[in-house]
């Protein structure tokens, strides 16, 4: 009598393997196409941005090298609604940024930037907390109440960030103010003029032609 051979599925036996699991990957091909391993067929960016806006967690891989590519579909993404009717981003805004690349504040920009935007994010879920609070679900609040709560909410609004942004651009020019001191420290014991702790040599006459 022959007996079945059981067939097991190897399941995660730790936090990290369980988090692994969870992770949506998506395969990206050589043609362009995006490929959902989770739903076994392929996807669109506006599908992608759907994921984003429900909070999903996935990667975008390289079908091939398997070379992490969720940045730059996220920055696709961004492009695509830059190149709407409603751009968030200044063509100034967008000037200052390119600047800092390769600059030696690039990485504190980056943390600073993204610190701030963590921010707005915790004061617009209080806002939508309050709005709950008045209104019931926010699921269910048409556009009109919301756009009515949102106008009386405003100016609180921008009171609160302003009052952050402030505090925040205050804690940035002491890091830079601090990072000039370090600066200043490290050069001090060069034995070269104009370096800071240096003498300045005295500028010679003009009549002297010694």
């Amino acid at each position: 009598m022959q007996h079945k051979k059981e067939t097991t599925v190897n399941q995660p036996d730790s936090a990290a393997g369980a988090a692994a699991d969870a992770l949506r990957k998506i395969k990206k091909y050589p043609n362009r196409r995006l490929y959902d391993t989770r739903t076994s067929s392929y996807i669109t960016l506006a599908d992608v941005k759907e994921l984003v806006l429900k909070h999903e967690q996935f990667q975008v891989v390289d079908a091939k090298t398997s070379e992490d590519l969720t940045r730059s579909i996220l920055l696709q993404i961004i492009l695509e609604e830059e190149a709407g009717g409603m751009p968030m981003f200044t063509s100034d805004l967008l000037s200052q940024l390119i600047r800092f690349y390769g600059n030696a504040m690039q990485g504190m920009v980056g943390n600073y930037l993204e610190k701030n935007m963590q921010t707005f994010v915790q004061v617009q879920k209080q806002l939508q907390e309050q709005s709950r609070s008045m209104y019931g679900d926010s699921g269910k609040i048409n556009k009109d109440l919301w756009a009515q709560f949102m106008n009386f909410q405003g100016s609180a609004m921008q009171g609160m960030m302003s009052a952050y942004m402030d505090q925040s651009k205050n804690v940035f020019m002491q890091m830079q103010e601090k990072l000039q001191d370090q600066t200043k420290n490290m050069f001090t014991g060069f034995p070269f003029p104009g370096f800071p702790g240096q003498p300045v040599p005295p500028k010679k006459d003009e009549g002297d032609k010694s």
